[in-house]
């Protein structure tokens, strides 16, 4: 039995809070939560982990395909910077469909081309399917929907307050 010093014990890194940000592409209210999305990754940085989860509504035609998109992006490594993008431009969406979320690719710098693949061949389709579900099983009806610790703020009545809110669960959660 060897005595060893806590210097040579690797540590556990510390659990970062998480925050789900259930969300769908076509949708104008996701699109004014982005200041507060914007505003809590500049205030936590790497100490808050959040999360893009899919939650694409049966009354935006264009939002299953947008989620399948943003998971193409994710695996290019431009999630966030792809969703801000198609997010921008909800309406214009809503009027082109579908050529938008390739035209965004391409404008971001993404293999547009392999994105389109993946909308064609739904390599993506379980995860979409997999968030849709769980969203679902924890009473998410709208978006966007945050969750954080546990907590389910709904964000599609309205913005107000939710990101003050958010701010003192992981502000309590750091400090623990």
């Amino acid at each position: 039995m060897s005595d060893s010093s806590p210097l040579e014990t690797p540590l556990e890194p510390a659990a970062r809070p998480v925050l789900d940000l259930w969300c769908e592409l076509q949708c104008p209210d996701c699109r004014s939560a982005l200041d507060d999305v914007r505003a809590l990754r500049a205030r936590y940085g790497d100490r808050l982990e959040l999360r893009l989860r899919h939650f694409p509504l049966e009354k935006h035609k264009h939002a299953f395909a947008a989620a399948q998109a943003a998971e193409e992006a994710a695996e290019q490594g431009q999630s966030w910077p792809y969703v801000e993008a198609v997010l921008a431009r909800v309406e214009e969406f809503d009027r082109k469909g579908e050529a938008l979320l390739i035209d965004v690719a391409r404008e971001i710098g993404l293999d547009a081309e392999e994105l389109d693949t993946a909308l064609i061949d739904g390599r993506h389709i379980l995860i979409v399917d997999a968030d849709q579900a769980e969203g679902k099983a924890i009473g998410v009806t709208g978006t966007p929907t945050y969750v954080v610790d546990g907590e389910r703020l709904d964000g599609g009545k309205s913005q107000d307050g939710l990101r003050e809110r958010i701010e003192e669960i992981v502000d309590r959660l750091l400090a623990d």
